[in-house]
């Protein structure tokens, strides 16, 4: 009885290639969040500091060693005094490298680790978030906050958050070395210095906006990428590889599209910002070379000035360049507090209630109302109960649609109700949390999840800490040792990307062997004998058996020889319960589950 209603019930997922909409970044501020990261380490931001001040203040000295070298080494002609400033030129290098090494160690390391933070921190809230966030949002675009907006972030805060507060110090510092050096000289350069800082806020404000797009398109590839190599079987079998091809460069154009426009609007404003700052700097040699000429300054102080005024000239230009990055580091901030901000739908309650010890395995649903977000106007449960007894086993049969996956949605707590409740041993599920009720449950899908692991290890995903012996009693009750064993490394052997090195009843016996080690009271079985050969059949349904023996067991059926077995058969249609009762009773029934039972011995008698 083909009745899976998995397209029905849960694919609401966004069109491949279909932007997900976010708001857009206003400034810089998007950063200020990430700011609780770097708590933790006070220690070693406080070393980064000093050395970043250490290092700005020699590379400040280097100016007045220079005009002391002018004016006294060979303005006086004096050799022992060109020595001496030489030397404390060198001594003022020495701790300019020193200090700059220390910097960029610590803030490299500061870098790396609070990147290592981010990371962990979205992934711990990528596996919180609901199924339901999944089923509206693209893989590939969470996999591109994780990877490429962290990496991002991790050039920022590892090299370019450094490089701008230095400058900055530098910019600073130069500034007011100018004005002690040369007054006016130096008011001639605070003239030009607004007509710098303005094509950088004009153009940081487009570099912004031109990163997030960026973002988003590398998202896109990333994501059409992953849905053709997951499906990449289908692809070639239907020969849809040309367009596949056509529609991924399509995406790859767009993304190089607006990264060259992002890379044009960041090298306009370097070169508006190289040509105002050196621009300036000729003008002042020009003033500055007159005073020297009629005696109003030395030459000493002339070269010092113009060294101050190249460093505070270089600064503009490297902040300019560092602002684009932190533009860049804005939009991908925003993306992953975006992320990091989204909230589970289904959460534990404050004071979270306990189930009693020990296990039972009822379960109860009780006039239970249930709409899919994407589909509010249509019941997928419409006033649905059902009861079901410790170790009883039920079957749910029905056509497509009819609601059987969405019972076990609800009851693994993946959607809460409109309306009604489930309970657990008597206990609302509501009202315990959720990782207490899904560890006393053990689910088998139709399509298991088999890890890019070892046998050993997917089996284990259902209890860590088994031992090798369990572990292998485990596979032996779902007909899976025999198969393992001869695999060339046995139980360690890797089985693949989703398991591709088994066939799909291999597949489903590892499922079954991890639900088995699990030993959990209540097993909800989406049972997937349909597309096995007759042996992998008999194996699974043989090891079905024996998991479902003295369990409380609900059977999303889809073969004869399951009904037959259950204790109770539950039909349903459009959301509600329209039949319940053994094989025999509904068959003499008439209705929907005769008529689905008439189609399925038609179909095996053809």
């Amino acid at each position: 009885m083909a009745m899976s209603e998995r397209s029905a019930e849960g694919a609401r997922a966004a069109p491949a290639g279909q932007a997900t909409e976010r708001p857009r970044g206003r400034s810089l501020l998007s950063l200020l969040p990430l700011l609780g990261f770097l708590r933790p380490y006070r220690r070693q931001l406080a070393g980064a500091t000093i050395a970043l001040i250490v290092s700005s203040a020699s590379v400040l000295l280097l100016g007045q060693g220079l005009r002391y070298l002018v004016d006294r080494g060979l303005g006086a002609a004096d050799p022992a005094l060109l020595d001496r400033g030489v030397a404390v030129l060198l001594a003022v290098i020495l701790v300019m490298a020193v200090s700059t090494y220390s910097r960029y160690s610590l803030v490299s390391w500061i870098g790396e680790r609070v990147v290592a933070d981010l990371r962990i921190a979205v992934f711990d809230r990528i596996v919180a978030l609901s199924p339901a966030y999944f089923e509206t949002t693209k893989t590939g675009e969470v996999l591109s906050r994780l990877t490429t907006d962290t990496t991002l972030l991790q050039s920022v805060i590892g090299s370019s958050v450094s490089m701008a507060l230095r400058n900055a110090l530098v910019l600073a510092g130069g500034l007011a070395m100018l004005v002690v050096t040369s007054p006016k000289l130096a008011g001639l350069v605070l003239v030009i210095v607004p007509l710098v800082v303005v094509p950088i806020l004009f153009f940081g404000r487009r570099v912004r906006s031109l990163s997030r797009r960026a973002q988003d398109r590398i998202a896109d590839v990333g994501a059409y990428a992953e849905e053709m190599i997951n499906a990449i079987r289908t692809v070639q079998a239907f020969t849809h590889e040309p367009l596949d091809r056509a529609r991924f460069a399509g995406r790859v154009a767009d993304s190089f599209a607006v990264a060259v426009s992002r890379i044009r609007v960041r090298a306009l404003l370097t070169a508006v910002v190289i040509l105002l700052a050196f621009g300036a700097i000729a003008l002042v040699l020009w003033v500055g070379g007159y005073d020297v000429i009629a005696g109003r300054m030395s030459g000493g102080q002339l070269s010092a000035f113009v060294f101050y005024a190249v460093l505070t000239a270089f600064a503009v230009g490297t902040i300019s360049e560092v602002f684009g990055e932190l533009q860049r580091a804005a939009g991908a901030a925003e993306r992953l507090l975006e992320l990091l901000a989204t909230r589970p739908e289904i959460t534990a309650p404050a004071r979270p209630l306990s189930f009693p010890e020990p296990a039972q395995g009822s379960v109860r649903i009780e006039g239970v109302t249930f709409f899919y977000p994407s589909r509010p106007e249509r019941a997928a449960l419409a006033d649905f109960s059902l009861a079901v007894a410790p170790g009883e086993t039920v079957a749910l049969v029905g056509p497509s649609g009819a609601g059987k996956t969405t019972v076990f949605q609800l009851l693994l707590r993946f959607y809460d109700p409109a309306r009604g409740r489930l309970t657990v041993d008597g206990v609302d599920i509501a009202a315990v949390d959720p990782a207490e009720l899904r560890r006393r449950i053990g689910f088998v899908a139709q399509e298991p999840a088999i890890f890019g692991a070892s046998a050993a290890d997917n089996i284990r995903y259902g209890r860590p800490e088994a031992s090798d012996a369990e572990l292998r009693e485990a596979a032996e009750a779902a007909a899976a040792a025999e198969f393992l064993d001869r695999l060339p490394e046995g139980f360690d052997t890797f089985l693949g990307e989703k398991g591709v090195r088994l066939s799909g009843g291999q597949r489903q016996r590892i499922a079954i062997a991890r639900a088995i080690l699990r030993n959990p009271p209540i097993l909800l079985l989406d049972e997937a004998t349909s597309a096995l050969d007759a042996e992998s059949e008999r194996a699974v349904q043989q090891a079905l058996q024996r998991l479902a023996a003295g369990r409380t067991t609900l059977v999303i059926a889809h073969r004869l020889a399951t009904v037959l077995r259950a204790d109770r058969i539950i039909v349903m249609d459009e959301g509600r319960i329209v039949a319940e009762g053994r094989h025999e009773d509904l068959t003499r029934a008439g209705g929907l589950y005769a008529r689905l039972a008439a189609l399925q011995f038609s179909d095996r008698a053809g």
